[in-house]
C-alpha cells in the first residue's frame, strides 16, 4: 500500500518540494520561518486544562482544509466526547523538516505542554535527508521535552520515505521511528497515513494531503495510541 501510494506521485513530490540546491534553499526558508515567532509569545498552554501539543508538518496543520478539519481538531472532539480534560494546540507548520522542528520547540516549550505529539520527518524523506540526521533531530526534541519540569508524556508518529530514494534508504528511514520509540519508551503510531495513503477519495488533488474524510481516518489512527496515554496521565494526576 505504501509503495502504491508513493510511486505514482514521486515525480510530483519532488517537483513540488524541489531538489538539489533549490530544494535545500526551500528547506532553509521553511525552517527559518520560526524566526518570525522569536519575538512573539508561543501558543498559550497555560490555561486551566492541560495541553496536548501537536508538533508537525502540513499533514498536522491540515494544509488545504479549514483548521477545524485537521486531525488535531478532531482529536479535540474525541477528547471532549471521552470526558477527558485536555486542550489541543495544533503547532503544525507546512514545509518544515525535523531540523526546523528541533529549533522551533525552544519557542513552543516556553509554555510547557502536558502531552507532546511529535510528527516530523515527511519533508526529510522528500528531500532525501539522512536518516541519521532525522533520528538525531527527533532525539533532541525528546531530550528537550524531558528537560521540562514537569516533563510531558510523549507520542511519536512514524512516516515513510519515497521508494524512489532506494530500498536501503527506505529501510533506514522507516527504522528510525520504532528505534527511537523503543530507546525512549515512547508510544509509537507506526505510520500516520495508514489507511489513507493510496486512497484517492481520502486525499486532495495533490495526492499528498488528506481530505477532511482522510483527516478523520488519520485522527482515528492517532487516537488509538494517544487515548491510553491521556487516560493514564489523567489518572496519575488525580
Amino acid at each position: 500500500m505504501i509503495a502504491r501510494y508513493f510511486l505514482p506521485i514521486s515525480a510530483l513530490l519532488l517537483a513540488a518540494c524541489g531538489s538539489g540546491a533549490a530544494g535545500a534553499a526551500a528547506d532553509r526558508a521553511a525552517d527559518e520561518r520560526v524566526t518570525e515567532h522569536d519575538t512573539s509569545p508561543p501558543p498559550d498552554t497555560s490555561a486551566s486544562r492541560p495541553t496536548v501539543l501537536f508538533v508537525g508538518t502540513s499533514l498536522t496543520a491540515g494544509l488545504g482544509l479549514d483548521p477545524s478539519q485537521a486531525y488535531p481538531a478532531i482529536i479535540q472532539e474525541k477528547i471532549d466526547s471521552a470526558g477527558l480534560d485536555y486542550r489541543v494546540v495544533n503547532a503544525g507548520v507546512s514545509g518544515e523538516t525535523s531540523a526546523g522542528a528541533r529549533r522551533r520547540v525552544e519557542w513552543l516549550f516556553r509554555n510547557p505542554p502536558a502531552v507532546l505529539v511529535i510528527e516530523t520527518g515527511a519533508n526529510d524523506g522528500l528531500r532525501g535527508l539522512t536518516p541519521d540526521s532525522l533520528a538525531a533531530n527527533i532525539q533532541a526534541i525528546i531530550d528537550r521535552a524531558r528537560a521540562l519540569d514537569p516533563a510531558p508524556r510523549m507520542v511519536l508518529i512514524g512516516m515513510e520515505a519515497l521508494p524512489n530514494m532506494g530500498a536501503a534508504y527506505v529501510r533506514r528511514f522507516r527504522a528510525v521511528y520504532p528505534a527511537l520509540a523503543r530507546k525512549n519508551g515512547i508510544p509509537l503510531v507506526p505510520f500516520l497515513l495508514a489507511g489513507v495513503a493510496g486512497v484517492d477519495s481520502l486525499n486532495q488533488a495533490d495526492g499528498l494531503h488528506p481530505t477532511a474524510a482522510g483527516q478523520r481516518r488519520v485522527a482515528a489512527t492517532v487516537w488509538k495510541v494517544l487515548e491510553p496515554v491521556l487516560r493514564e496521565r489523567q489518572r496519575a494526576a488525580a
